[in-house]
């Protein structure tokens, strides 16, 4: 298959990127005269605004937003596991990260007393986070090689294990809002949490940006990586930390959403090749616009003659289970 240049498939990505944000937001249940709810928000002070201005502002552009961000953070993530793992089947939900997110997220759902700020996000970030830092301590123990995979596997069986005791114990009442959690939404009001998210994407981004080229290294060979001058084991861990970081705070604020993180990178690097400093950005700006494009689909779609509010875990898994496939059908 013939390349393009990084810098043109970069561009490529990135005007798709912001043209599926740009122009999602204008798609909906409800129609809405986007230039003019445009023209409100930019001359009139909030208090005029009109119910389509404020539909525009306070729904569609945040979660545009927030699907831009977690999409993009998971297709990373994905990306860097799928090599540091040396697995084409591993996802950013492999290290039992999501488990864990979900368990905090289920004790507050069932149990509404352990809530932080009215929320069950500061829970599950808080279990996700701890997850992270017990598969990195686990990490450093074991010499197995495949001593991470093992080990996020069994946190994911624990974990679930744990959201099967919380749903027994819990008010019949609030299973429906567990089961919704686990679906995956990005459905948010404001631009809170969009604002929330990105400290938490930026400090997980950074060891992956920082570790780059080890991972490059890394993907040919260990022994030849540390041959080179880089130290695998540090290298490693500031990876796991970094992909940790970013599927945790996604986790934390919208939910499990499958797919992304294993579709994704193996759409992307057949174009990208296998330089993890070009992979990775053009991962997360596909990433990103698939699920902000999901999102606006999720949203719009009418189901038994109604408009439904699909959460975009369920579409991710349809669109995303299809075409795996045909990948892997395509591929030699």
């Amino acid at each position: 298959m013939r390349r393009r240049s990084p810098a043109s498939l970069l561009a490529v990505c990135a005007l798709l990127s912001l043209a599926a944000v740009a122009l999602t937001p204008l798609v909906g249940a409800v129609r809405i005269d986007p230039f003019a709810a445009g023209a409100e928000i930019l001359h009139s002070p909030r208090g005029g605004w009109s119910p389509d201005a404020r539909i525009l502002a306070d729904l569609r552009l945040p979660r545009a937003l927030t699907a831009w961000l977690a999409g993009g953070a998971l297709a990373v993530a994905g990306a860097v596991l799928q090599t540091l793992l040396r697995n084409p089947l591993a996802t950013p939900f492999t290290l039992g990260v999501s488990a864990a997110g979900t368990f905090g997220a289920f004790l507050v759902l069932a149990f509404p007393g352990l809530a932080l700020a009215g929320s069950p996000r500061p829970l599950a970030l808080a279990f996700a986070l701890a997850e992270v830092f017990l598969v990195l301590g686990i990490g450093r123990r074991t010499a197995r090689a495949d001593g991470l995979l093992l080990a996020g596997v069994t946190l994911n069986f624990l974990f679930a294990a744990g959201m099967m005791l919380v749903r027994y114990l819990a008010d019949p009442y609030r299973l429906a809002s567990m089961d919704r959690w686990l679906l995956g939404s990005v459905e948010v009001v404001g631009f809170a949490v969009p604002l929330a998210l990105l400290p938490w994407l930026v400090a997980g981004a950074a060891p992956l940006a920082w570790r780059a080229r080890a991972l490059d290294q890394l993907a040919f060979d260990p022994g030849l990586a540390e041959a080179r001058g880089i130290d695998p084991r540090a290298a490693r861990r500031d990876l796991l930390l970094g992909t940790g970081l970013l599927t945790a705070a996604v986790v934390a604020h919208t939910g499990p959403i499958g797919f992304i993180g294993l579709l994704v990178p193996h759409a992307v690097r057949p174009f990208a090749g296998l330089r993890h400093a070009v992979l990775l950005p053009a991962c997360w700006l596909v990433g990103g616009g698939f699920l902000a494009v999901a999102d606006a689909a999720a949203r719009s779609l009418e189901l038994f003659g109604r408009h439904s509010e699909v959460p975009v875990g369920i579409l991710t898994a349809l669109i995303g289970a299809p075409a795996f496939l045909l990948i892997l059908w395509r591929s030699r």
